[in-house]
């Protein structure tokens, strides 16, 4: 799964990796959390963009926008299928920039915290799906929501956990975000495990267990 991660890059490093012009601007943040804003690239009208989104998808038809917090994650596999993701799988697909992602790994009766991030430095873009929600009680009430998609592990993170966040390369970007792209069969290629060969990861302080505690301690390895 993926319930943790951090970006660190500025808008404007954001902006200039995925090819965007202009978009919403946001804080550096080392330890973001379910139900807080994060920043996404979507496709809207014909053209890229960044904006802030909820993390806890709340599909359109729910009535209690509290369905988010079950909803940080969906399984790559099945979220074409399932009631709550496959309206977004087919139509509102995004990337969500992190700069890496924190994963547990299980030590006898512990777990130790573990910062998962690419070898070189560059963003990291998880494959998000995202949603317009309308308050039927009060319809000034929008909120746009996202998740994340999550895969079976690769080799390198087999001994932390056996799902981790599906990560797309710059060269499949554009099928990724092109709402016009309706056969999950075109995408599933993109929902693989990612290359181990470009990752790293490395144990972190347990300063990043509690949701809250923020700043570079977060990801310094020990």
């Amino acid at each position: 799964m993926c319930g943790r991660f951090s970006l660190t890059f500025s808008p404007e490093e954001i902006l200039a990796y995925f090819n965007i012009s202009a978009g919403a601007d946001f804080p550096a943040r080392y330890n973001i959390a379910p139900s807080m804003a994060v920043a996404a690239v979507r496709t809207l009208n014909g053209k890229r963009q960044l904006d802030l989104l909820t993390w806890g998808l709340i599909p359109f038809w729910a009535d209690d926008p509290a369905i988010g917090s079950r909803m940080i994650n969906a399984r790559s596999e099945t979220a074409h299928q399932k009631p709550s993701f496959r309206a977004a799988f087919r139509t509102r697909r995004c990337l969500i920039p992190a700069n890496g992602f924190y994963e547990w790994k299980k030590e006898g009766k512990n777990k130790q915290a573990c910062f998962v991030r690419m070898k070189e430095d560059r963003p990291m873009a998880f494959a998000g799906l995202w949603e317009r929600w309308q308050n039927p009680r009060d319809e000034k009430e929008i909120i746009e929501s996202c998740t994340i998609l999550t895969s079976g592990t690769n080799d390198l993170l087999k001994p932390i956990h056996e799902r981790m966040p599906v990560i797309i390369g710059p060269k499949d970007f554009d099928l990724w975000l092109d709402p016009d792209m309706h056969e999950p069969a075109r995408l599933s290629d993109l929902l693989a495990p990612f290359d181990p060969a470009e990752l790293t990861y490395y144990p972190v302080s347990n300063y990043v267990n509690k949701a809250g505690q923020e700043g570079p301690q977060c990801i310094e390895p020990i």
